[in-house]
């Protein structure tokens, strides 16, 4: 099978395709055929190295220190089940599924073995394939945080960076859950967030969110391209800040910050879970999460 492999760290010009063995499932998987795959910015930073301040030796450390364990990038798929094994009784051969492999990557090639008890569910009919293989990266992000951070209906939450794909994730799974959402973008991007269905948009290029009289029940922080300071002075009282992106600095001062505040911040990494790939599909079949 033809597989994209990261021969070593670097620009886009360290990617090759080559042909490898087409892999056979173990008893409890399946073997999927992938139709549509996405380059995330997992993706992107994980053959780059270019990671947030203070983690590029952390980096080396997880992902290999002179080039990549794992040299098949990739961390979501859509495709169909082409073969399974010996006791698998959820799945059929010709069902059409989602997967999460997540930091388990594998998704940049012709096929993938999966647990059939893992990260796998059903593709919703009302997705292309293509629309099906982004369902996961940014929604389970987002799943992972707002539990954490407990967010609630009827809470004001301002996502900074709305228009990315954890972003986008970010609006419309607060709204599913019934906040008020107010979305930070640029002039080009106003349109598309607001078809995810965001309450209120700043633009960033003419205000920012931080120096607005409004204060914010949770800010999710997409991008860290605002200041650690502004986003907990645009906090409400036992306000959440939610730092999808923050370098080791900001992540040590928010340790100390939580030990003597009433506003918390949570920080990445979100935690993978299987029961989010199902969530995010039965979300998208009743049309209230469209990646």
């Amino acid at each position: 099978m033809k597989a994209i492999i990261c021969k070593r760290y670097g620009s886009p010009e360290v990617l090759e395709i080559i042909d490898i063995p087409k892999p056979a499932p173990n008893t409890d998987e399946l073997l999927i055929r992938i139709y549509a795959s996405t380059v995330s910015s997992a993706d992107w930073r994980m053959r780059s190295l270019e990671v947030p301040d203070g983690f590029r030796f952390f980096a080396r450390l997880a992902f290999g220190l002179k080039k990549l364990r794992k040299p098949i990038l990739g961390c979501e798929l859509a495709g169909e089940v082409e073969a399974i094994g010996s006791a698998v009784t959820s799945f059929q051969v010709g069902d059409h599924v989602v997967a999460y492999p997540g930091i388990d990557l594998g998704c940049h090639a012709q096929y993938k073995c999966m647990k059939a008890k893992g990260a796998v569910a059903l593709k919703p009919k009302n997705l292309s394939f293509a629309q099906a293989a982004s369902l996961c990266f940014g929604g389970a992000t987002m799943l992972d945080f707002y539990r954490r951070a407990n967010l609630s209906k009827g809470e004001k939450v301002l996502v900074n960076g709305a228009s990315s794909t954890v972003g986008g994730a970010a609006v419309q799974l607060a709204k599913s859950i019934g906040a008020h959402v107010t979305a930070a973008c640029s002039t080009s991007n106003i349109d598309l967030v607001m078809s995810l269905g965001a309450d209120q948009i700043i633009d960033y290029t003419k205000s920012e969110f931080a120096r607005c009289d409004e204060l914010f029940d949770v800010i999710v922080d997409t991008v860290g391209n605002t200041s650690y300071e502004r986003s907990l002075k645009a906090l409400a009282k036992n306000g959440r800040l939610l730092l999808v992106l923050a370098d080791m600095p900001t992540i040590l001062m928010s340790l100390w910050h939580n030990m003597f505040s009433s506003k918390r911040v949570f920080v990445a990494p979100a935690e993978e879970r299987t029961e989010y790939v199902f969530e995010l599909c039965a979300l998208a079949v009743a049309d209230r999460f469209t990646p």
